[in-house]
């Protein structure tokens, strides 16, 4: 059996626990949790907080946004690509608000070929955020 091998990216947001952002066993690709957090900073797109860090308002479609270009970056750190992505767990923290606006942005992002999607709601995720994406991709080539 290969030994998983783990990735990280110099674009996408740090981890915010001991973990890696990805780990390649074989020709599977295992990412992390992502969301939409920016690199080097706490800012959230489209989350703005009060001065105890609560939510008091949140823009789905902004996070979903970066979201997707968090995945993006930690696939092609990886030497994957988004048309690698064969399955992806969502978790959204308010599915009756913010699932119809997620699954069309979700449409256009994977127009061609869509991986398999489960979507979950949660009450909470370990930073303000209201979406996470859970990926596993297939490298194409030799495995290492």
């Amino acid at each position: 059996m290969t030994e998983p091998v783990a990735q990280n990216s110099d674009t996408a947001p740090e981890p915010v626990g001991a973990y890696p952002h990805a780990q390649q066993v074989g020709n599977l690709l295992f990412l992390s949790g992502v969301g939409p957090r920016k690199k080097g900073s706490r800012e959230i797109p489209g989350v703005t907080l009060d001065e105890q860090g609560n939510i008091t308002a949140y823009d789905i479609e902004q996070q979903c946004h970066s979201v997707f270009a968090n995945v993006r970056d930690i696939l092609e750190a990886s030497g994957a690509q988004w048309s690698d992505l064969v399955d992806v767990t969502v978790f959204l923290t308010n599915m009756d608000d913010d699932f119809a606006a997620y699954n069309k942005l979700w449409a256009v992002y994977f127009a061609d070929n869509p991986p398999c999607r489960t979507t979950i709601e949660i009450n909470k995720l370990p930073t303000p955020i209201a979406i996470e994406l859970k990926c596993i991709a297939v490298l194409k080539g030799e495995a290492s």
